[in-house]
């Protein structure tokens, strides 16, 4: 399901500075939390939905993310997650969060703030996986506007700083007895205001680029192992320092193999011949073919392995093996002739079952069985 405007969702305006968020998430909080609605469902998912607007507005970058690319703009970093330590809070748990840095408790939306974390998925075939290798990736990120230096100014020209708070990013309220601390409405907790925009940017100081990273694959990865990318992530705030990117694998369903940790799995099919008879057999690896050799008198299904032809974690450990199993393939098309054979083949073996097909001849005794217990 789409998920709604986050201005909708709290009923704000798209300008509603910090105090009007905050109030209008206090007012549906109250409303609709769980503690309060204890067998509504749908109140739970109206204080759920809530908290993860409240989440990304009251934060000044995921805002300006939001405001210019929408639901896209948060990534991995909020949205679907934004909210989670609200939706089973008390009462106390919110107002702390909403009110905490009216009594010095802020986490500090404003000033210098470390660049989101993002996340790029990679497929991967089994080869890279197991062996390595070096794949080159493009990156949509946030970066630091170069016309302004990422200050959000017009070139040559400074941000200046903020009337209300002195540069502070806070400003205090008297109230009774009290004086209390709370983040500057007007310039949100940065303390500086951009009079004169950048016409790059907007004033939002950093702008979307798609860069070209290097990204080196050790040997040994699987699906859900992570690579991290010190820096690569998106520009930080006020110059504060970029975040990581990180490169989750996805490795590809092989045509033949199947990985199971340190072993890889695949299955051969051998004729009627080469099972009764034995034979030596070309199997493949992923270092190129080996010889297996097939005894006689092979059953399908049977597992042969081969040592050293799996995989070496990625964590360190042995290199594991490669486990083949051999699939019995009934011959199809015959010819006449061939059927002909086949018929006094069986004839042959007539009377001869128990010898020649130990496992069929223990199943039927096993059915006679059964069926003789229920007749008594």
């Amino acid at each position: 399901m789409a998920k709604r405007d986050y201005y909708e969702v709290l009923g704000v305006e798209r300008e509603a500075d910090a105090a009007e968020i905050k109030k209008a998430y206090r007012r549906l909080a109250m409303k609709f939390h769980p503690d309060r609605n204890p067998d509504d469902e749908s109140a739970a998912e109206k204080f759920k939905e809530a908290s993860e607007a409240y989440e990304v507005l009251s934060n000044e970058e995921q805002r300006a993310a939001y405001d210019r690319f929408g639901h896209a703009g948060l990534g991995g970093g909020a949205g679907g997650g934004a909210g989670a330590g609200f939706a089973g809070g008390s009462f106390s748990d919110i107002f702390g969060d909403v009110f905490g840095d009216i009594f010095g408790g802020g986490r500090g939306r404003g000033g210098v703030q470390r660049g989101a974390d993002l996340r790029y998925g990679l497929e991967l075939d089994l080869e890279q996986a197991v062996s390595g290798d070096t794949v080159e990736i493009r990156v949509p990120v946030l970066a630091a506007c170069g016309d302004c230096d990422g200050t959000g100014a017009k070139p040559g020209t400074r941000p200046a700083p903020c009337p209300d708070c002195g540069g502070a990013g806070q400003i205090r309220v008297a109230q009774g007895f009290f004086s209390l601390q709370q983040t500057c409405p007007r310039c949100r907790g940065a303390g500086k205001i951009i009079t004169d925009p950048c016409g790059s940017c907007g004033g939002r100081a950093r702008i979307e680029k798609r860069k070209t990273l290097s990204v080196k694959i050790p040997p040994g990865v699987d699906t859900g192992d992570r690579i991290r990318l010190a820096g690569e992530g998106e520009a930080g705030m006020h110059g504060g320092p970029p975040g990581d990117l990180y490169v989750q694998i996805e490795v590809r369903e092989h045509a033949i193999f199947a990985r199971d940790g340190r072993n890889l799995f695949c299955e051969v099919p051998i004729s009627f011949v080469d099972a009764a008879l034995g034979g030596e057999l070309e199997v493949p690896t992923l270092n190129g073919r080996v010889k297996l050799k097939i005894p006689a008198e092979t059953q399908t299904g049977k597992l042969f392995r081969l040592r050293g032809k799996g995989v070496t974690p990625v964590r360190g450990g042995g290199v594991g093996d490669l486990l083949c199993k051999v699939v019995l393939e009934t011959p199809v098309n015959l010819s006449e002739r061939q059927r002909q054979l086949l018929r006094e083949f069986q004839e042959s073996m007539a009377g001869a079952g128990e010898k020649h097909s130990p496992k069929e001849s223990s199943w039927f005794k096993g059915v006679k069985d059964f069926f003789d217990g229920l007749t008594r």
